[in-house]
C-alpha cells in the first residue's frame, strides 16, 4: 500500500493502522467466521465467503447434474466452463430425461441439481434444500419460491422457426393452414414440455389458453397431411432458444418469429438436490449459474437469462448477444399451474385421438 493510499484510507480505518498486514487481517477474518455448513441455505450462513464455498466443492470433488443435454441453451460449455474453473468432475446424468423424469428417478440417481419446469418443480418442492444465490434479489418474485426451494435461471418464448426459401414469415398460428407450411412440432406433446409449450402457444386467445383450439389447429394439419417430423418440416414450433440457435447456424434458410397475440413463455428453475451427495458443490454449481459468467452463457444459448434486466441496469449483460435473440411481441404470458393441469388434462384425453 502506497504513502498516499495510506493516507486516504486513514479516515475509515483509522483504528485498524495502515501497517497491518494483509495476511493477519484475512487470518482474523476467516478467524470469525462460522464453522463450514455445505447444507446452509445462503452463502453467508453457509460458507461466509467463496473462497470457502469453492474449497468445500472442491473437497467434494464432484457434481451430478440430471437433464442438461449439452445443446441445450449451451449447457455442454457451461459445464465444462464450470468443472475447468473449479477443478471439479462434473457427472452428466440422463441429458434427454424429462422433468418429471428427473423427479422420479432422484432416489436411484442421486443428482446434486435439478433443472426444471416451474410446474414440475411446484410439485416437487419437498425433494429440495432451501438455498438463495446471492443474485436472489434480482430474480423477479414471480419466478421464485420465497423459501429458496426453486429459482428461474432461464426462460424463452414460444416460437415459429421457418425457412424464408420456402414461405412466408407466418404472421400467426392461423397463417401455418394456409397452403405451403409442413409443420412440425419440437416432440409429442404429451411427453414434451416444448411440443406440449406448443400446442398451447397456438392455443392462445386474449391473453389465455384455449387447448381445444391448439388441438384443432393441429389436427386440421394432420389431415391436410402438413404435419410432418422436424426433417421434412419448413416450418417448427418450438422454443425460441432451439429455433434461434439454428438461425444462428443456417443464417439463409432458417429465420424465427415470435407472433403477436400469442407471446406464451415459460421459465426451467434450479434447485439443490435434499440428498444431495455433494451439499457444497451444489451450491457452488447454483452461484455459478445465477453469476453474470453464467447468466451471459445461457444467453449465448440464445436463452432469456432470469437475472437480464437487472444485469443490464448493472452494465454487466452482454448487450451485444441479446441483440440477437428473437425480438419478442410483448412480455410473455406465463400460465398457471392450474391452466397447465387443466391444458394436460384435456390433450390427454383429445391428442391421440383427434390428432394421432
Amino acid at each position: 500500500m502506497t504513502v498516499r493510499t495510506c493516507a486516504a484510507a486513514a479516515a475509515i480505518l483509522a483504528s485498524a493502522g495502515c501497517g497491518a498486514s494483509s495476511t493477519d487481517t484475512a487470518s482474523t477474518e476467516t478467524e470469525n467466521l462460522p464453522p463450514v455448513n455445505a447444507k446452509a441455505s445462503s452463502l453467508k450462513s453457509g460458507f461466509g465467503t467463496m473462497e470457502r464455498l469453492v474449497e468445500a466443492a472442491q473437497q467434494e470433488g464432484e457434481l451430478n447434474v440430471i437433464a442438461l443435454p449439452r445443446e441445450w441453451v449451451n449447457f455442454g460449455e457451461i459445464i465444462d466452463t464450470f468443472a475447468d474453473k473449479y477443478d471439479i468432475k462434473i457427472n452428466e446424468l440422463e441429458p434427454a430425461a424429462s422433468s418429471k423424469r428427473e423427479l422420479d428417478v432422484a432416489t436411484q440417481l442421486k443428482p446434486d441439481v435439478f433443472d426444471l419446469t416451474m410446474d414440475m418443480a411446484v410439485y416437487g418442492a419437498a425433494k429440495f434444500a432451501p438455498y438463495k444465490v446471492q443474485g436472489w434479489q434480482d430474480l423477479p418474485d414471480h419466478v421464485k419460491d420465497p423459501s429458496g426451494a426453486w429459482y428461474a435461471a432461464y426462460g424463452g418464448y414460444m416460437s415459429i422457426g421457418y425457412d424464408p426459401r420456402a414461405v412466408k414469415a407466418p404472421a400467426s398460428f392461423a397463417d401455418l393452414l394456409k397452403p405451403g407450411y409442413r409443420v412440425a412440432l419440437d416432440g409429442d406433446p404429451l411427453r414434451s414440455s416444448s411440443a406440449f409449450g406448443g400446442v398451447m402457444a397456438a392455443s392462445m386467445s386474449s391473453g389465455a389458453p384455449r387447448p381445444e383450439q391448439g388441438v384443432e389447429l393441429f389436427a386440421k394439419l394432420k389431415q391436410a397431411g402438413r404435419l410432418t417430423d422436424v426433417a421434412k418440416a419448413n416450418v417448427v414450433v418450438a422454443w425460441d432458444h432451439l429455433n434461434a440457435a439454428r438461425s444462428a447456424e443456417q443464417a439463409d434458410a432458417w429465420k424465427v418469429t415470435i407472433p403477436k397475440g400469442a407471446a406464451l413463455g415459460g421459465y426451467h428453475v434450479q434447485a439443490v438436490n435434499k440428498a444431495a451427495p455433494h451439499p457444497a458443490a451444489a451450491r457452488l454449481w447454483q452461484e455459478f449459474l445465477f453469476s453474470d459468467e453464467g447468466q451471459n452463457l445461457l444467453q449465448k444459448g440464445y436463452a432469456r437469462p432470469a437475472r437480464g434486466e437487472a444485469m443490464l441496469m448493472k452494465g454487466t449483460l452482454d448487450t451485444e448477444q441479446a441483440q440477437k435473440l428473437p425480438k419478442a411481441p410483448g412480455p410473455p404470458v406465463l400460465m398457471t399451474i392450474p391452466q397447465a393441469d387443466a391444458a394436460k388434462a384435456y390433450l390427454k384425453r383429445e391428442w391421440t385421438k383427434s390428432v394421432g
